[in-house]
């Protein structure tokens, strides 16, 4: 099968390049299948023998990622598993991309203050950048920006998890999934990843911003994109800034419910004192 379109992502280093050694089958990827390395560095995947085609490594000073292409666009990669007799994995138009990081909450509170990605809490900046691979995998390979799985976290994510699909659904898949989707695999990468928030900012806007191209999106994916504020400073009225600098959804929430449940004793007491008001008019103007 012959392939289209640009193979070289803008930007992505080729200093650990697999494909010479591996070569891989030509075809049309349409499905984007993403991984977690569950390390803090650049795997070395065995000299290649497990790599993606691409890995995204958090550069945290520069608050960007960092590209790595091991394979073509539209060449096979090795990040899978491919039992005989079954649906083909690697081979089935899928490029896949490892983020450097983990899924596994044990991992995330061992690791601490290394500086380090964690799916279900990612940065902005890493949104962005994944976006913005999303959306050029969209523009110019015709990657579906829509994603018709759930992300499970992770490790609930891992083995017969609920959302592992069929060798029918993958044969037929489009769009964006993760490894733990991937039929004939045991893997819970990438856990909870904000696919949803994700592919909103790839599309063009904020998830704020109401949209028509949501229809693809999960429960999970809706909610996730509705609080991506989650985290921001406290506003400088919030009644616990000391003891909550950093606001979450439902922290809004609260704050809204106990403003307006306020409302009706607040009216209730301003109606008593004009009453009284006028009261006292009425009697100053009876005793003049």
């Amino acid at each position: 099968m012959a392939k289209t379109g640009p193979q070289r992502y803008p930007g992505a280093s080729t200093a650990y390049w697999h494909q010479s050694r591996y070569g891989g089958d030509a075809m049309e990827s349409n499905v984007v299948v993403w991984h977690t390395t569950e390390g803090t560095s650049l795997p070395s995947y065995g000299g290649g023998a497990s790599a993606p085609n691409f890995t995204a490594k958090p550069d945290f000073t520069a608050k960007r990622l960092v590209w790595y292409q091991h394979f073509d666009f539209d060449v096979s990669s090795r990040a899978l598993v491919n039992r005989s007799g079954g649906v083909e994995t690697n081979t089935l138009n899928v490029v896949q991309v490892e983020i450097v990081g983990t899924c596994d909450p044990a991992t995330h509170k061992k690791w601490g203050s290394t500086p380090h990605l964690y799916t279900p809490d990612l940065p902005d900046w890493a949104v962005r950048d994944l976006a913005a691979f999303a959306k050029w995998a969209h523009d110019h390979h015709g990657v579906p920006l829509t994603s018709g799985v759930t992300f499970k976290a992770y490790p609930s994510s891992y083995g017969s998890n609920g959302v592992r699909m069929s060798g029918t659904k993958w044969n037929s898949y489009r769009g964006h999934c993760g490894h733990q989707h991937v039929p004939e695999n045991d893997h819970g990468d990438p856990g909870l990843l904000p696919m949803g928030t994700i592919l909103a900012r790839a599309k063009g806007y904020t998830p704020t911003t109401p949209s028509k191209e949501n229809s693809d999106m999960d429960k999970g994916d809706v909610f996730n994109a509705t609080w991506d504020t989650d985290g921001l400073p406290a506003p400088e009225f919030a009644p616990d800034v000391k003891k909550n600098p950093k606001w979450t959804a439902s922290s809004y929430i609260r704050s809204i419910y106990n403003a307006v449940a306020g409302l009706p004793g607040a009216l209730s007491a301003l109606r008593q004192d004009v009453a009284a008001l006028r009261a006292e008019v009425a009697a100053l103007k009876k005793e003049s």
